[in-house]
C-alpha cells in the first residue's frame, strides 16, 4: 500500500508552472553596452551548445518537485491481520455394531458412509479440537481430542466392525465421550452420537449418561442412521457363503430424542447418504467456531529518499550555474 500522510502540501507544486512561465515569457530587449579588457571568456562561452540552456531550470524544478513530494510524507504500508479463534471441543461417538453393515446407504454400508461424511465434516472445521469414541457392547476411545485432523482421519479409516463384541451400549458411549470432555476449557463442548439401533448393552442407562452430560455443560446431538422399514443385512452362511437377509430397522428414536433434549442438543434422522450429509451440515451450522479478525496496517516513511533527491538536483543546479553555465555580466 502507498499513501501520502500530508497530501495537502502538494499544493506548493503550483509554484512550478509559475517558474516555467517566468522563464519562457518574452522579455523586452534593451540595448546594453559592456566593455571588457579581455574577450577570451566571451569567446569560450559563445561556443557552448544552446540546447542546454534549459538544463538549469529543469534541474531546479526537478529538485523543487522532489522536496515538495518529500514534505507530503510518502509512506508504504503493509497490511496484516490478527485472527483470534475460539474453537469447539467435539467428540464423535460412532456405533460399530454389526448392524452398521446394512447396505441401505448406497453405494456403501452405513459404517463406511458415516466415515466418509464424518471425514468431510472434520475437514470443514477450523481450530476445533475433535476426538472419536467407538462403541458396540463396550465403548473405547479411538482418538483423543486433537487439532491434528490428519491423525484423526487415519484413526477413522482403521475403524471396522468386529473389533468390539457385538451390541449397542449407547449409555457407555455417551459416558465415555463426556469423560473425554471433562478437562476441556472450551466454552462449547459437543458430542455427536451416531447409532442405528437400540440400547441393549452396558450398565449405564443413556438417560443417566445424558444427565451427567448436562451437568458438565455438554450438548449431545444424536443421529439415528437407517432407512425406514427394513434393510438388507449381509450374513455369512457356512454353506452358501455371504448372502443378504432383510431385517426391520429398529432405532429407538424416542430415547435418542430424550438424550438430545436433556442436554439441549437435537435429534436427527438420516435415511440415506444425502440426508446424513445434511445432518452433519446442520450440526456444523449450529456449532460455529468464533473467529475474530482485526486488520491493521504498518507504514514506513519514504520521504528521506525524495528529500535527498531534491537536495541533489538543487545542489547540482547550483554547481553548474557557477561553473559550466556561469552567467557573465
Amino acid at each position: 500500500m502507498f499513501r501520502l500522510a500530508d497530501p495537502w502540501l502538494l499544493t506548493f507544486a503550483l509554484v512550478i508552472p509559475v517558474l516555467i512561465w517566468r522563464h519562457i515569457r518574452p522579455r523586452r530587449s534593451r540595448s546594453v553596452t559592456l566593455r571588457y579588457s579581455n574577450l577570451e571568456a566571451i569567446r569560450s562561452a559563445a561556443g557552448r551548445p544552446s540546447r542546454h540552456r534549459h538544463l538549469l531550470l529543469a534541474l531546479r524544478l526537478l529538485g523543487l518537485a522532489c522536496l515538495i513530494f518529500a514534505l507530503a510524507r510518502p509512506q508504504s504500508g503493509s497490511r496484516g491481520e490478527d485472527i483470534t479463534t475460539e474453537g469447539i471441543d467435539i467428540i464423535l461417538a460412532l456405533d460399530i455394531s454389526s448392524s452398521m453393515l446394512a447396505e441401505d446407504f448406497k453405494p456403501h454400508n452405513r459404517l463406511e458412509t458415516a466415515k466418509l461424511v464424518a471425514g468431510d465434516f472434520i475437514k470443514s472445521r477450523i481450530s476445533d479440537r475433535i476426538g472419536m469414541v467407538v462403541f458396540a457392547r463396550e465403548s473405547y476411545t479411538q482418538c483423543p481430542l486433537t487439532l491434528d485432523y490428519g491423525v484423526l482421519l487415519t484413526f477413522m479409516r482403521d475403524i471396522q466392525v468386529g473389533k468390539i463384541e457385538d451390541g449397542t451400549a449407547i449409555g457407555l458411549a455417551i459416558a465415555n465421550a463426556v469423560n473425554r470432555l471433562r478437562d476441556s476449557v472450551a466454552k462449547s463442548k459437543v458430542v455427536i452420537l451416531l447409532t442405528d439401533g437400540r440400547n441393549n448393552a452396558g450398565e449405564l442407562h443413556p438417560l443417566t449418561a445424558a444427565r451427567a452430560a448436562r451437568a458438565m455443560n455438554v450438548r449431545v446431538y444424536t443421529v439415528g442412521a437407517g432407512s425406514r422399514g427394513s434393510a438388507l443385512y449381509p450374513v455369512q452362511d457356512p454353506v452358501l457363503g455371504k448372502r443378504y437377509v432383510r431385517l426391520p430397522v429398529e432405532i429407538d428414536e424416542d430415547l435418542l430424542r430424550s438424550v438430545a433434549d436433556i442436554t439441549q442438543g437435537r435429534y436427527f434422522r438420516a435415511v440415506d447418504k444425502a440426508s446424513l450429509e445434511e445432518v452433519f451440515a446442520e450440526i456444523g451450522r449450529l456449532e460455529k467456531s468464533r473467529i475474530q479478525v482485526r486488520e491493521y496496517t504498518r507504514y514506513r516513511e519514504l520521504f528521506t529518499a525524495w528529500l535527498l533527491a531534491g537536495l541533489f538536483f538543487i545542489g547540482l543546479e547550483t554547481i553548474l550555474s557557477r561553473t559550466w553555465f556561469m552567467i557573465i555580466p
